[in-house]
């Protein structure tokens, strides 16, 4: 690489602000021509986005474009691929998501999309949902009409409404079944329910998912005679 060397003699500058004459010396600075090499992203497959969606038979599929919707015995459910992945269908009937460009952003929407296509297919035809459970002395939830409410120790009981596409089954009164056909909403109201009042690490009160472990504190232990 070539090099090039500036070379400043001492020069006689009128500064502007102190109104007099200054020396200032500038030694040689040595300047380097610096060249960048562009690599090309090497994007390797996504484990998850080459998997192909098995299509139960009593789910209907349309595709249009980037959109598809998906149709079974619970619901309906729609979604529009961006422009660096899209959706193809084998003879064999199953969905197979691919990239459409060799791109860092390509290679995170493959996978991605193809997890929320799984999801829908999945949704409309089985379902998925959440148990709860309410752990207290006092604490129960009822259903009235469409909303739940629940007692968790405050001074009024905590009503929820429940949305639309959106199921709650007790069990108990102190169990709590949330199930639906979209895998984020019903997640998502399973997750406001534990919000009013998480379980505390000390006695476990509290309302919490019934496959969560709670790691349990020990308590502040007496003074020893």
């Amino acid at each position: 690489m070539a090099s090039s060397i500036i070379s400043l003699q001492t020069s006689n500058l009128r500064s502007a602000f102190l109104g007099e004459k200054n020396r200032i010396c500038v030694s040689s600075i040595p300047i380097t021509r610096v060249s960048l090499v562009r690599k090309a992203i090497e994007c390797k497959e996504s484990r998850i986005g080459k998997q192909p969606i098995t299509v139960p038979s009593n789910v209907t599929i349309t595709m249009e474009g980037q959109d598809i919707k998906v149709k079974g015995p619970l619901g309906e459910m729609a979604l529009t691929y961006p422009r660096e992945v899209k959706v193809d269908r084998e003879e064999s009937g199953a969905l197979r998501v691919r990239k459409s460009v060799e791109t860092r952003r390509a290679n995170q929407m493959h996978g991605l999309f193809r997890t929320l296509t799984d999801n829908m297919v999945v949704g409309v035809s089985k379902g998925f949902e959440k148990r709860l459970q309410l752990i207290g002395v006092g604490y129960r939830a009822t259903l009235e009409g469409k909303d739940l409410v629940l007692s968790l120790g405050f001074s009024h009981p905590v009503r929820m409404a429940i949305p639309d596409g959106i199921q709650v089954k007790l069990e108990e009164n102190t169990r709590i079944v949330v199930s639906g056909y979209d895998k984020s909403d019903v997640g998502q109201f399973a997750a406001t329910i534990r919000k009013w009042r998480p379980p505390e690490p000390y006695k476990g009160k509290g309302v919490k998912y019934a496959d969560e472990v709670v790691r349990r504190k020990e308590g502040k232990a007496g003074k020893k005679k």
